[in-house]
């Protein structure tokens, strides 16, 4: 029988395997790199492509806050301009009243009344002073004040004797509302 020694065959056979595996590993820790360097690319890319994102929003909102300052003050002065616009309108709508007061006074003050002073203390509260030759006087121009369209809830407040140029008269006050028409 032939003797074939078989162990270098075998030694041959085990040191390529043992080159295959080592070239598989090396291969496998090539791809694995590859990959770990391809997985950080993506991620990498996709973080500097939000960042974009947020940088282009905070500019947006940096836009947006300007203008909603803007439109704070606008409405500031719009309501301003209103409040302003309110007060015009209400010296517009006023402004006929004194004429209506001192035409209403002419035409409801009787004989031996004289006014002294017209006094507006609020609004539409107005006092009148005076002097007249009666106290039935006082009364009549009440009563007239009363019948007004203008003035309403005329209010005595005092009345007393004083002599004027050597003549006893009676000095008056009263209160007198003054009615504010809305226009048609």
């Amino acid at each position: 029988m032939i003797r074939i020694n078989l162990l270098p065959h075998r030694e041959r056979k085990r040191e390529a395997l043992r080159r295959q595996i080592a070239i598989l590993a090396g291969m496998t820790a090539v791809l694995g790199l590859f990959f770990i360097f391809a997985v950080h690319l993506i991620i990498d890319s996709r973080i500097s492509y939000q960042k974009e994102r947020n940088d282009y929003l905070k500019q947006q909102i940096a836009i947006l806050d300007r203008q909603i300052e803007d439109i704070r003050k606008l409405k500031q002065q719009t309501r301003a301009l209103l409040a302003r616009k309110r007060v015009v309108e209400k010296l517009q709508n006023n402004r006929s009243e004194v004429v209506h007061l001192l035409d209403e006074l002419a035409k409801r003050v009787p004989d031996g009344i004289y006014l002294k002073s017209l006094k507006q203390e609020s609004q539409g509260k107005i006092t009148l002073t005076g002097y007249a030759q009666s106290n039935a006087r006082v009364s009549t121009l009440m009563r007239n004040l009363d019948d007004s369209p203008w003035i309403a809830s005329p209010n005595l407040v005092e009345i007393h004797s004083v002599t004027v140029n050597n003549q006893r008269l009676s000095e008056f006050s009263l209160f007198v509302m003054l009615v504010h028409k809305a226009k048609p």
